[in-house]
C-alpha cells in the first residue's frame, strides 16, 4: 500500500503550515518552493484541505494559508482522508461482502487488524508532534 503523491504533498503543506506561529500565514508560493510542491497542483491540494476543514485560506496582501484548527486537533488521517478518501487496505475490510470467500477467508482477519493498526497510528499522530522536533512519535 502506497499512499498517493497528493497526500504526500497534503501532508508536507500541513506540516509546513503547522510550524507557523499562531494566527500567522504563509503563501502558497513560499510552501510549494520551501516543500518542493508544483505550485498548480498544490493549489488543488490546499483546496481540498480547506474544503475539509484543515486549511483556511484568504486572498490579498495579507493573505496566505493558515491551519483551520489547532495543530494538535489535525491527524495525519484527517490529511490523507481528505485526499484519498478512507483507508482500505482490501476491499473486503470495509465490505466483507465484497469477497466471493466472505466468511470463509482467513485473510480477512489479517487485513482487518493490519487497517485497523494502520488507522489508529496516523489518528493518534497530529501535526503538533511535527512542529516540536524533540517529541517522540
Amino acid at each position: 500500500m502506497q499512499i498517493t503523491r497528493q497526500a504526500d504533498y497534503a501532508i508536507r503543506a500541513v506540516m509546513y503550515v503547522s510550524k507557523l506561529g499562531p494566527n500567522q500565514r504563509a503563501a502558497t508560493s513560499q510552501i510549494a518552493q520551501e516543500e518542493k510542491i508544483p505550485p498548480s497542483f498544490l493549489a488543488k491540494i490546499i483546496s481540498q484541505l480547506s474544503i475539509a476543514g484543515l486549511l483556511q485560506t484568504s486572498r490579498g496582501a495579507r493573505g496566505g494559508v493558515m491551519l483551520a484548527r489547532s495543530a494538535e486537533e489535525i491527524s495525519l488521517l484527517d490529511v490523507v482522508e481528505s485526499i484519498d478518501g478512507p483507508i482500505a487496505l482490501n476491499e473486503c475490510v470495509n465490505d466483507e461482502a465484497a469477497c466471493t470467500f466472505a466468511g470463509d477467508c482467513p485473510l480477512r482477519p489479517v487485513w482487518c487488524d493490519a487497517q485497523e493498526e494502520l488507522v489508529t497510528r496516523l489518528k493518534n499522530t497530529n501535526f503538533a508532534q511535527f512542529a516540536n522536533k524533540n517529541l517522540v512519535i
